[in-house]
């Protein structure tokens, strides 16, 4: 068994047409896995399935809603025959101070971090099942956490609270499902430029000189930084790794 492999995987990466979804992705498509990017924005998603070329589809998807979620997945089964990864990396957020973001605001948040999370993967978690009982190495799950599931900023309330229930409910995975050999891990990004972040910069002054001085590889990651370890967590190379987050963020959490 090759530890990093994913010839004959098949992988769905919500939020998967651009950012880092679009990052990850063009990791697992590299190492031979046949990716479906799901997302609602079908423009930007053929665009992206067009860069990785044959080895990715796009899907249409709201994730935030069962439906839609169970339809993606049956939709990747009927396509590929099988689902052996699901990367959750929906995300969006909202920059205000705690006391102004309406109910309205605080569930989009939470709702399009954290429970699509949920979503997804109680929609996958048979198919993953079956992956997991191929003897094959495991299979996956990979939650998409940030660097805010361990710190705090004003701005960030909703989209901070979503983030460190995304660990929590990684390590509940992890242990709820070790028994069908599927490993579940998270990734906490740092500071990657992305659409998201870019409009950050407009919004929150100075920040971009603090990440600066923050993160000891002094720069900014890129969504292909988090290609590498997309590929380990979801490769017979994690088998034994599971209910764990792994920073990827140019040592800013190592530094005080």
């Amino acid at each position: 068994m090759k530890l990093f492999d994913l010839t004959g995987k098949v992988a769905i990466v919500t939020g998967g047409n651009g950012g880092i979804g679009l990052g990850m992705a063009k990791g697992l498509a590299g190492a031979g896995a046949r990716v479906v990017l799901a997302g609602r924005n079908a423009a930007k998603g053929a665009k992206a399935a067009a860069e990785l070329g044959g080895a990715a589809v796009f899907m249409a998807a709201d994730v935030t809603k069962k439906a839609d979620c169970e339809k993606l997945v049956a939709d990747t089964v009927a396509r590929f025959g099988r689902l052996d990864i699901l990367v959750n990396n929906a995300g969006t957020a909202i920059r205000k101070n705690p006391q102004d973001y309406t109910e309205a605001e605080w569930h989009k948040v939470m709702d399009t971090n954290m429970t699509s999370a949920f979503l997804c993967s109680q929609a996958a978690y048979p198919h993953l099942v079956a992956s997991g009982a191929r003897n094959e190495g495991g299979a996956k799950v990979v939650n998409i956490g940030s660097v805010m599931s361990l710190f705090g900023a004003p701005h960030a309330a909703p989209y901070a609270a979503s983030k460190g229930a995304i660990m929590q409910f990684t390590k509940a995975i992890a242990t709820a499902w070790a028994k069908d050999n599927i490993q579940c891990n998270a990734v906490l990004p740092g500071w990657i430029d992305t659409e998201l972040t870019m409009s950050a910069r407009e919004q929150v002054a100075g920040l971009n000189e603090a990440v600066l001085a923050r993160t000891p590889a002094a720069r900014w990651g890129v969504p292909e930084d988090l290609s590498g370890i997309a590929v380990f967590l979801a490769s017979p190379g994690s088998d034994f790794v599971t209910g764990t987050a792994i920073p990827c963020d140019g040592g800013c959490c190592a530094r005080a």
